[in-house]
């Protein structure tokens, strides 16, 4: 029976707990042999991740017991931590090498042999030291074989002191205590570089790079090089991608051509191009896929993401989407593509290919991300591990609806509206829900379609949650990429405020019940319109950006330092919108409750920017509560971290919403 109760006081099943034990997801999937291997979160153990193995018989175990944490920092950010090879029972069973995340060392481990992994790099004590991404291994290369990897080197005190290149590390072990024993296959003319791929016949590398102040999605160019008989690189020269093309991937094809996803036609797209054209001619390139306005790449805000697979045959396993993403069979020769069979709406930038059968990581709005195969001799799809478990009823978990709302000048605004939902319960008669409004970080990124317990701990409850894809997200194609540049903190703000005040004109959202919310530059989002607005009631800032001045100067890691050149303009050029823009300059348009969350050991938005605006509003009467997690980086990963962030969001929005929740501990607001 479905009785009336005020929202916000709905009883629920989906405490901070249970939503705090589905924080992350399986990633980095790849094929050992006849296994398939991934890495998995572990937030109840200091939210380390592990490395998992399904073995052909269909079992499923951790590789890596505690403390082994299979994360590298490269960029900060990370990439692809691990690689693996099969090897015989005889040569000691499969071989892997991993980045462990506390000392970014590189690791050699064989899993069905008695020893412990063993160090294979250095330590360093300059700056942030010496870390790893990106791997391949090559057990043939050398006396004793190589790792072929990204190396980040910090070269001083300061986090923009760094080079990047490509690396070869010795297998047996010899570089773990001598840097020189570390080869260098490129040099470091480019600030940044992905992990070498190799042609068939082992003649040729390319690699993708970039240099500030372009991101990735900005510009990246793919370089060549010519391997000798002794391992190292000759002959290095650009192929294609520039200042204006965003080249996302990459891999060689067996005939020698490489394939790529390339933004120059406004849609990451798939192409191909065969580069033994004499030196400074122009590659020829061409489509392998007739324009269908959708993306089939993204943003490279991690070392090694893919996309899409070459497969035997010559059919290729991609990603794409408008908006989301579905798995997609390709035949280059006709054009044609087939999507796979079953309910997933969200892939994961990684995938694997082991014969006829395709391996990702995907999500549905009714399911969290779990390992996923397409066998595509039969079109049937399975899950193959992280499977999907149901917490709590799933009758408790909301439609989203997907809505495209329009913004100042006509403009269209993504966003995914999910309603308060409760199988026995429903709003008294003529009251309108309080809503959540949500932005992403990045900003060069997107909400996914997918199932979140952080969104049913509040519909649940009769809380109402908007995710805004604003202008600037990712999935829509490079013009509303493109919107973004020079008006971050304008658009974002605008179109989040949009969504809010449409929600409330239609009759869905209480407009004297808004609250917005973001974690990193969300939280960037979420501040700038508590400063620019009058539209929301309270809101919840985590780990954000606050002062454009320190972050442009010094005051964030290497891989962002100069991301404020296109998203507010060099600030050679236009200082004072630096300073109007940020909103520690903006704080006496601060009146409402706000929260505020920050890890202490976050480098890329460090805590000293909480620290200003605190300072800033002082003394001014305005509510809110300032929480420090020790040991929390950039994003929250321990159990305990996420119960209590969870928990004290809902009880500011209780307090400020005007709703009694004894559920959770009362956060305690300073004025």
């Amino acid at each position: 029976m479905v009785t009336a109760a005020p929202y916000g006081t709905w009883p629920s099943p989906v405490d901070a707990a249970v939503a705090a034990s589905q924080d992350g997801r399986p990633e980095y999937v790849q094929a050992v042999g006849d296994e398939v291997w991934w890495t998995e979160p572990r937030p109840a153990e200091g939210g380390r991740r592990t490395l998992v193995r399904r073995r052909a018989d269909g079992t499923v175990e951790t590789v890596l017991p505690e403390p082994w944490n299979p994360r590298s920092r490269v960029i900060e950010y990370g990439g692809v931590p691990w690689a693996g090879i099969a090897r015989t029972p005889e040569e000691g069973g499969p071989l892997v090498v991993f980045v462990h995340h506390p000392d970014q060392r590189l690791y050699a481990y064989a899993p069905d042999g008695p020893d412990a992994p063993r160090p294979l790099t250095p330590l360093s004590g300059t700056g942030g030291g010496l870390r790893w991404a990106d791997p391949r291994l090559l057990p043939e290369r050398g006396p004793h074989g190589e790792v072929w990897c990204v190396l980040e080197e910090f070269t001083g005190p300061s986090p923009t002191d760094v080079r990047r290149v490509i690396a070869a590390v010795p297998l047996d072990g010899s570089a773990a205590g001598d840097r020189a024993a570390v080869r260098e296959l490129s040099d470091d003319r480019h600030r940044f570089v992905t992990g070498p791929e190799i042609s068939h016949d082992g003649r040729r590398a390319a690699w993708i790079a970039w240099d500030h102040p372009r991101m990735p999605w900005d510009g990246t160019v793919v370089m060549m090089a010519e391997i000798t008989g002794d391992g190292a690189f000759t002959g290095v020269r650009p192929l294609v991608g520039g200042d204006d093309e965003s080249v996302a991937q990459i891999a060689w094809d067996r005939d020698g051509s490489l394939v790529f996803v390339s933004d120059i036609s406004g849609w990451w797209e798939l192409q191909r191009l065969r580069p033994d054209a004499p030196a400074g001619a122009v590659v020829p390139t061409s489509r392998l896929c007739a324009p269908r306005g959708e993306e089939f790449g993204g943003p490279l805000w991690k070392i090694g993401l893919s996309w899409f697979r070459l497969m035997e045959g010559g059919l290729i396993a991609v990603l794409h989407g408008r908006g989301t993403s579905r798995l997609g069979i390709l035949d280059p020769e006709t054009g044609e593509l087939v999507d796979a069979a079953g309910p997933w709406t969200a892939w994961s930038d990684t995938l694997a290919v082991q014969d006829t059968r395709v391996i990702g990581i995907a999500a549905s709005p009714a399911t969290s991300y779990e390992v996923v195969e397409l066998d595509t001799a039969t079109g049937h799809t399975r899950t193959l591990g992280a499977a999907h478990r149901d917490l709590v009823d799933p009758a408790y978990y909301p439609e989203p609806r997907v809505r495209t709302f329009t913004g100042p000048d006509g403009r269209e605004i993504h966003a995914h509206v999910y309603p308060p939902h409760h199988p026995a319960r429903t709003g008294p008669e003529g009251e309108l829900p309080p809503y959540v409004v949500r932005a992403h970080g990045g900003p060069t990124g997107h909400f996914p379609l997918v199932l979140d317990l952080e969104t049913v701990y509040l519909t649940s409850r009769g809380i109402g949650v908007v995710e805004v894809n604003y202008g600037g997200s990712t999935g829509y194609g490079l013009a509303y990429r493109e919107r973004l540049r020079g008006r971050w903190g304008v658009v974002d703000v605008e179109d989040c405020a949009a969504v809010a005040t449409a929600l409330a004109d239609e009759g869905t959202a209480d407009r004297d019940r808004l609250a917005i919310s973001g974690g990193s530059a969300g939280g960037w989002t979420a501040a700038a319109s508590l400063t620019g607005t009058d539209v929301y009631a309270c809101g919840t800032i985590s780990y954000p950006v606050l002062d454009l001045e320190g972050w442009a100067a010094g005051g964030t890691h290497d891989f962002e330092s100069r991301y404020l050149d296109s998203l507010i303009g060099p600030y050679a050029e236009v200082p004072e919108r630096y300073r109007e823009r940020s909103p520690v300059n903006r704080a006496d348009r601060l009146r409402v409750p706000f929260l505020l969350l920050q890890g202490l050991d976050d480098p890329i938005c460090p805590p000293a920017q909480c620290e200003r605006l605190l300072a800033a509003i002082e003394g001014r009467g305005v509510p809110h509560a300032y929480l420090t997690f020790e040991g929390e980086s950039h994003g929250f990963r321990r159990t305990g971290t996420l119960v209590r962030a969870l928990e004290a969001e809902l009880s500011l929005y209780a307090q400020t919403f005007g709703f009694d929740r004894d559920d959770v501990p009362k956060l305690e607001l300073t004025k």
